[in-house]
């Protein structure tokens, strides 16, 4: 057994500790994540889940070193014994959500009661959704004109990729994957040299990309046929479709080589209009000097904008995010309502004694 105290940590820990707090006081529920990203997403999320009675506590899993990620949030540090209701993990979903208890860490992610994962592939996939790519294009330029119908593009992007995004998912799921692996998959869909004034263009490329590789997936494994039609119907019960294939690509794929070539001529386009239009209402010079200082302050890269993106909770995969917590809470209070045997909650927190005898009664 470890000498630390804190290496011995687990869910029992908390609740116990909890139980020796006044009955009236908060209760505790840790969550651990998997990156420094990640603190201020499930910050973001957890908050809306906070009561008088309740609060999460949100933490990095590694206690004597850097390490991060997934494997060191479940693996190494929160093996399945140690998560409770007073200890979770929240973590990306990854591949792992989809490949259904095909590997150690599917299972435990699947069925683990006290594991809230993404369900899309990763945080940056929810940063990333195409309803909220508008206003985060205005908070970034302080310009409001539509230049583009961002979810009506990530719809077509998706159903390009979509027959590929299905073909990886079959490699994982059948052992094939060192024939085409998911780093092989994110080459194919990552867009080039995209054009805010004819973003077609771009689409046109990926999908002659995506056509080539098809057909050589179909000649290299016919016998996938079958097998490959199943897969797609399942898929389609797991929430994933057509449209919305984008959420279930790798996240850093999707952020750095799809919504950004994307994003960033369009603010830079429409950050030269605001500015244009400084100087030419501005009366002298000095005003416009002001006026373009002013704003070029005002305005945000794109990216800092994106990482700091809540605007995705009416989407599907997010309801399943708050129920999954949700259910943590109503187990928590359970536990809570019905301790274990042999265990009192905490007296109410009493008047201190004090030695001024104007305080004390006779």
């Amino acid at each position: 057994m470890s000498k630390r105290l804190t290496q011995n940590l687990n869910s029992a820990y908390i609740e116990a500790a909890n139980r020796l707090r006044p009955s009236n006081a908060r209760r505790r529920i840790v969550a651990y994540v998997e990156s420094y990203d990640d603190v201020a997403f499930w910050r973001a999320i957890l908050d809306e889940f906070e009561t008088p009675e309740l609060y999460f506590e949100v933490k990095l899993p590694g206690r004597n070193n850097l390490m991060k990620g997934k494997r060191q949030a479940l693996m190494n540090i929160l093996s399945a014994s140690q998560l409770g209701q007073a200890m979770i993990a929240c973590v990306d979903a990854d591949y792992d959500y989809l490949l259904q208890d095909l590997t150690e860490e599917s299972r435990l992610l699947n069925h683990s009661p006290y594991i809230v994962h993404t369900v899309v592939y990763a945080i940056e996939n929810f940063q990333c959704f195409a309803p909220s790519l508008h206003r985060a294009v205005v908070t970034a330029t302080l310009n409001d004109r539509p230049v583009l119908d961002y979810e009506a593009f990530l719809g077509q992007y998706s159903q390009i990729i979509w027959p590929l995004f299905l073909w990886n998912i079959w490699c994982y799921r059948h052992e094939s994957y060192k024939h085409f692996t998911m780093m092989d998959f994110c080459g194919f869909v990552q867009l080039r040299n995209v054009s805010p004034s004819q973003p077609e263009q771009a689409l046109a490329q990926l999908r002659r990309r995506v056509n080539q590789k098809m057909a050589w997936m179909q000649h290299h494994f016919p016998e996938a046929k079958k097998s490959y039609g199943h897969l797609k119907e399942e898929m389609k019960t797991l929430g994933v479709t057509p449209e919305t294939t984008y959420l279930y690509i790798q996240g850093h794929t999707l952020f750095e080589n799809v919504v950004m070539p994307l994003l960033e001529p369009i603010c830079a386009q429409l950050r030269k209009e605001r500015e244009r239009e400084i100087k030419r209402l501005a009366v002298h010079a000095k005003q416009r000097q002001c006026e373009l200082s002013a704003y070029q302050h005002a305005v945000m890269p794109i990216d800092t904008v994106l990482k700091k993106n809540t605007d995705f909770k009416n989407s599907k995969p997010f309801q399943l995010i708050r129920e999954a917590i949700q259910r943590i809470i109503e187990r928590q209070a359970s536990v809570q309502a019905n301790p274990p045997a042999g265990t009192q909650p905490a007296p109410e927190a009493s008047t201190p004694i004090t030695n001024d005898p104007s305080q004390q009664t006779s």
